[in-house]
């Protein structure tokens, strides 16, 4: 199962966020964007269950003020249309 978080953080954090989120486990990728958002992080696990333990993971790092979270729906494109 497959999400993309997009996060929002303290202003000059960035750096910390994403070396904190990436050592998360089921964290697939995770890079600095611009824009609205300031980070942007794939989660790939192989339940809902630990898609959710994921997630509140990730909304608890330090710094991070807002995420917004959406869920891939399979058979509607990309790789995940293969598994």
């Amino acid at each position: 199962m497959i999400a993309y978080i997009l996060i929002t953080c303290v202003p000059g954090n960035e750096k910390e966020v994403i070396a904190k989120t990436k050592d998360l486990q089921d964290v697939a990728e995770v890079n600095g964007i611009m824009g609205k958002y300031d980070v942007f992080v794939k989660i790939d696990a192989k339940d809902p269950t630990r898609v959710d333990t994921a997630i509140s993971k990730v909304r608890n790092v330090a710094h991070v003020t807002s995420t917004v979270t959406m869920p891939a729906i399979y058979g509607q494109g990309g790789t995940i249309d293969d598994e």
